[in-house]
């Protein structure tokens, strides 16, 4: 009976994130041609994707230890996903790029809200089934929604030819979503009760090298990641494809995104962390066939390997967190996980975003570099 109840919540929780995606990441994908259109530079783009992250990752610390502190999981959820949800509509309005700027922000910064206090309480459920089934579950719960998001957006400006307009149409989902996360709420109010007593055991007094070692892999390998804004900044630039195209590509990552999760997650529960170093090794090439080829097949293929690390990050290094630290430190963990995560994408953006206008060339170095430091990173992690 337990294990069906934490199915249930995990389902549940998976369908909320479904209809969010369908709104933010519907937006998320075109948000760097739109910053385009508004006159934003290359520079520009490369800073507000960092930024938002830095938010969005950054404020993580705070909602963390606020979660963890309070116990209020639902009511930091709830609050969250409002703010990151009505953010991505009022792009309609915004007419210039410092505007839509600070909505694009916003909508990270809601995000950072809600993270570690929706992770949480997906690890909690977690827990009666396995950390990699059930982060992965969820995220491919929440992918299809990722995949259906960019297709709308898609649909919507080729027959209108406005940003606009589909920003508006994506204000439908994020009211599905809001009220799917209301019922979640009321039905299981106390999601912590699925923990189990033998979890409950380990040390809550410090958190280990081991996490340490952990949090330094996953900031290299992050920062050396390619963000999807600068990938199609650089499609909108040498003009491969036409606008409508972008979010559709967009839409083929989600979907890898959400198959290697549901391929990694029981991976995970056999092999546990031991599997970590497929996060670095597969996504090194992205930046190469992305940037150094402007051909069609190259540059697909460096969109299945950015989905295909998606999952794995969305995966194995949430379940890694779930399977280390105790359920009374989780959401700090999260937290502070998930704020190195933001600085070390918005460090990696805004490089990024400089080395483009100087040299691709430098680029690539520079994330193949960083790759590479997190792989040794990886081997000195797994002695610990």
């Amino acid at each position: 009976m337990a294990k069906n109840k934490a199915l249930v919540i995990i389902t549940l929780l998976g369908l909320v994130s479904l209809f969010a995606d369908v709104t933010y990441e519907g937006a998320r994908g075109v948000t760097g041609p739109f910053l385009y259109t508004l006159g934003a530079t290359a520079g520009f783009v490369g800073l507000v994707s960092g930024v938002g992250e830095l938010f969005g990752y950054g404020f993580r610390l705070v909602a963390g230890y606020v979660a963890d502190k309070t116990r209020k999981y639902w009511a930091i959820t709830i609050l969250g996903y409002f703010i990151n949800l009505v953010s991505v509509p009022l792009l309609a309005f915004a007419g210039r790029w410092e505007i839509a700027s600070i909505l694009i922000v916003a909508e990270r910064f809601g995000k950072a809200i809600r993270t570690p206090a929706r992770d949480t309480i997906l690890s909690y459920a977690s827990s009666k089934i396995g950390f990699g089934k059930g982060f992965g579950l969820h995220e491919a719960l929440d992918q299809i929604g990722a995949i259906a998001g960019p297709l709308i957006v898609a649909g919507a400006i080729s027959t209108s030819k406005s940003y606009s307009n589909a920003f508006l149409i994506l204000g439908i989902p994020a009211a599905i979503s809001l009220i799917f996360l209301l019922i979640t709420s009321a039905i299981y109010p106390k999601p912590e009760r699925f923990e189990s007593e033998d979890n409950k055991t380990q040390n809550a007094n410090h958190f280990s090298k081991t996490f340490y070692l952990y949090l330094l892999f996953s900031a290299f390998t992050i920062c050396g990641f390619p963000h999807f804004q600068i990938l199609s900044f650089h499609l909108k630039k040498i003009q491969l494809v036409s606008d409508e195209v972008i979010p559709l590509m967009f839409a083929f990552a989600m979907g890898v995104d959400a198959i290697v999760a549901l391929i990694i997650g029981p991976i995970f529960d056999r092999f546990r962390s031991n599997i970590l170093f497929l996060i670095p090794l597969v996504s090194a090439p992205i930046s190469v066939f992305a940037f150094a080829f402007d051909k069609i097949l190259p540059v697909m293929f460096s969109i299945f390997l950015w989905g295909s690390t998606m999952g794995l990050q969305e995966t194995i290094m949430k379940s890694a967190i779930a399977d280390i630290i105790h359920p009374e430190k989780r959401a700090r963990a999260f937290g502070i996980f998930h704020g190195l995560y933001g600085f070390a994408w918005f460090a990696g953006s805004f490089v990024m975003g400089l080395l483009y206008e100087v040299s691709i060339y430098l680029l690539i170095t520079f994330s193949l570099l960083l790759q590479a430091l997190s792989l040794i990173t990886f081997l000195q992690l797994k002695r610990t």
